[in-house]
C-alpha cells in the first residue's frame, strides 16, 4: 500500500470557500436508523435561549475567520423546521449582521413532513431561505411506518406541494435497501418523486449504524443483487428524467448541484455552530483544524455561556490533508483537477502520486496533468479507491 508520506508545512495561495452550518438538535422522535446527533422533542424547545447561544457561538468564532465571506448557509438538525418563523428569521438576521454572506449565497434549510406549515413556509422563504431539502425518505405507507417516520404519505405529499408554492429549488431525500424492499417498491418511490420535478434528488441506501435502534435489533435488508438493481435503476430513472449523477447519492437538474455539500466534498471550510456541529476551518498561519461543539445541548449552552463550546479541536496533521481530500472529492462522479488539490489542502499534487499511480493500476481511476477521476470499477469499490490513499 502506497500511502502518502507528507513532511513540512502546507502552503495556501488563498484560503478555500468558508460555508455555515447551523445545528439545530431536536427532532420529535428518533428514528430507528438515525446516527446523527440529535434529541427527542419531550416538550417545548428552549428556542429563544438556543438562539441566544447561536449567536454568542458565532461571535466567539469571529476571529478564527474575520473577513472571509460565506458563500453558503446549512441550517441541519435534528428538524429545523420545529423552529419557529420569527425564530428563523432571527437566526438569519444575526448571521447577515455578524457575517458577509454573499448576495447569492446558497441557504438551505432541512424540514420533516410532518412539521409543514403553508404560514411557516411562506416565512422561511421570506426570510431568506432560498433551498428546502425534504426528508421524505419513502412514499410508502408501510416503509414509513418501519423507518419510524412521523408523517404518513399523505403528509409527504401534502408537503411537496406546499414547499413548490414558495420555493423552485427543493430536494428530496429518500432512501432505499429498506427492509424487505422489493425493487417494485422501489420503482414506485422513484416514480413518485420524479413526478414532482424537483431540483435535486438525493438517494440513501439504507446502512446498519453503531447506537441506532437498527444496529440493537437488525432487520432484514435485501441483498446485495437486490441492491444492485435498485442502484442501476435509480440511475437509469433518474438520467432520463434529466438529472446528473453528479455525487455517490446526490442527483441534480442543470445547474442545481447543491453548492453547500459540494463544498464538504471538495474540502472547502466550514464552520459549524450549534450542539454537536463540526467544523473544518484553514487558518491565516496555513494550518488546518477540526473542532467539534459539545454534544448535549443543555452542556453546550452552558459552555457558550461560559465562552467554552467546544468538545474537541485539533490540528489536522499534514499527513492527513491529501488522504482527507481524496476521502471527500473521489465522491464526486466528474472527479477533480490537481491544481483543485493543491489549492485545498496546500500541498503539491506530487505528494499523491504513487498512491494515484496505484489506483490507475487497479483499473480504479483515470488520471491525467489535467484531471482525477473514479473510473466506473472505483466508483462501484469507492472504500477500496480511497484505502490507497491513506497516510504511511
Amino acid at each position: 500500500m502506497p500511502g502518502i508520506p507528507v513532511s513540512g508545512q502546507p502552503h495556501f495561495d488563498k484560503l478555500p470557500p468558508l460555508s455555515l452550518y447551523v445545528h439545530i438538535p431536536w427532532c420529535i422522535r428518533k428514528c430507528p436508523y438515525c446516527d446523527f446527533y440529535s434529541h427527542e422533542k419531550h416538550s417545548t424547545i428552549p428556542e429563544k435561549e438556543y438562539l441566544d447561544v447561536l449567536r454568542q457561538d458565532l461571535e466567539l468564532s469571529l476571529p478564527m475567520i474575520w473577513g472571509r465571506k460565506i458563500s453558503s448557509i446549512f441550517i441541519g438538525g435534528g428538524t429545523p423546521s420545529l423552529l419557529s418563523a420569527k425564530g428563523i428569521d432571527q437566526l438569519l438576521s444575526f448571521i447577515r449582521e455578524l457575517l458577509p454572506v454573499l448576495p447569492d449565497a446558497e441557504i438551505s434549510m432541512e424540514a420533516n413532513p410532518g412539521t409543514f406549515e403553508a404560514g411557516k413556509f411562506k416565512s422561511y422563504r421570506e426570510s431568506g431561505i432560498n433551498r428546502l431539502s425534504i426528508g421524505i425518505q419513502s412514499f410508502n405507507p408501510h416503509f414509513l411506518h418501519e423507518l419510524g417516520r412521523i408523517h404518513d404519505h399523505d403528509e409527504a405529499r401534502a408537503a411537496i406541494e406546499i414547499a413548490r408554492r414558495y420555493f423552485d429549488n427543493i430536494n428530496l431525500d429518500l432512501m432505499y435497501g429498506l427492509p424487505r424492499q422489493t425493487l417494485e417498491q422501489l420503482k414506485d418511490d422513484v416514480s413518485v418523486a420524479l413526478s414532482y420535478e424537483p431540483a435535486h434528488l438525493s438517494f440513501y441506501q439504507l446502512t446498519i449504524e453503531p447506537n441506532t435502534y437498527y444496529f440493537k435489533h437488525p432487520p432484514v435488508l435485501p441483498d446485495e443483487d437486490i441492491l444492485d438493481q435498485m442502484q442501476k435503476w435509480i440511475e437509469s430513472s433518474t438520467s432520463a428524467a434529466g438529472f446528473e449523477h453528479y455525487e455517490v447519492s446526490a442527483y441534480a437538474r442543470t445547474r442545481r448541484q447543491c453548492f453547500h455539500n459540494k463544498n464538504y466534498w471538495l474540502f472547502g471550510d466550514y464552520l459549524g455552530i450549534g450542539a454537536a456541529a463540526h467544523s473544518k476551518i484553514t487558518l491565516p498561519d496555513q494550518s488546518v483544524i477540526r473542532q467539534m461543539r459539545l454534544r448535549n445541548p443543555l452542556l453546550y449552552m452552558g459552555g457558550i455561556e461560559q465562552g467554552i463550546p467546544l468538545e474537541e479541536q485539533f490540528e489536522v496533521p499534514v499527513s492527513d490533508l491529501g488522504f482527507e481530500f481524496m476521502m471527500n472529492a473521489l465522491r464526486l462522479m466528474d472527479g477533480f483537477s490537481p491544481a483543485l488539490f493543491a489549492n485545498r489542502t496546500g500541498l503539491n499534487f506530487s505528494v499523491i502520486n504513487e498512491a494515484v499511480t496505484e489506483a490507475v493500476k487497479r483499473g480504479l481511476l483515470m488520471a491525467s496533468p489535467a484531471h482525477v477521476q473514479p473510473t466506473e470499477l472505483g466508483k462501484r469499490f469507492l472504500n477500496d479507491l480511497q484505502q490507497i490513499f491513506l497516510p504511511d
